[in-house]
């Protein structure tokens, strides 16, 4: 399996709490007919597990209970990381994993409709979702500030990049 990895990080844009951890991207991790199988396969092996398979949602929104790995299954899309004021929108394709740190806001920019992602979250925790309201964001740094950095990285479980970059 090739490791191409790049990492980024987005600070708290008033709206959307982000995180100091970055967020990790591998590109073109797997090659296989089955990939949504071989993405469940996988991160349910690192115990990254709740898996679902799905779109990513049209509008900014995080997680502050569950740090979350989004595995492209099929066709591609344009995803913007870090919310709507300061992210950067990313093209990603079957074969692209991103891993997000809780607080990363996230959401699909392009109209495409034919790709799917495969989901998960370490040891399955539960997901909250939230939109960035100012109602939210006491709750949300206290979710963010509580985690743990999960023991194994997704893809690569010991010898993946959340295992150094996370410390």
């Amino acid at each position: 399996m090739k490791k191409e990895v790049s990492s980024y990080i987005f600070l708290d844009d008033g709206t959307i709490p982000n995180n100091l951890l970055p967020v990790i991207i591998y590109r073109n991790v797997y090659n296989t007919d089955n990939n949504a199988q071989w993405l469940e396969r996988c991160f349910q092996t690192n115990n990254w597990t709740n898996n679902w398979r799905d779109i990513v949602l049209p509008y900014d929104h995080f997680h502050s209970t569950t740090h979350e790995v989004l595995g492209v299954s099929k066709g591609s899309v344009s995803l913007k990381i870090g919310g709507q004021k300061n992210g950067k929108i990313f093209e990603v394709s079957a074969g692209d994993v991103l891993i997000l740190p809780a607080g990363v806001g996230h959401f699909a920019v392009s109209e495409h409709k034919n790709y799917e992602i495969v989901g998960g979250y370490p040891e399955g925790k539960s997901w909250d979702m939230m939109t960035g309201t100012s109602d939210e964001r006491k709750a949300a740094f206290r979710n963010i500030a509580s985690l743990t950095i999960p023991t194994t990285d997704p893809v690569f479980s010991a010898n993946g990049a959340l295992i150094d970059l996370w410390k």
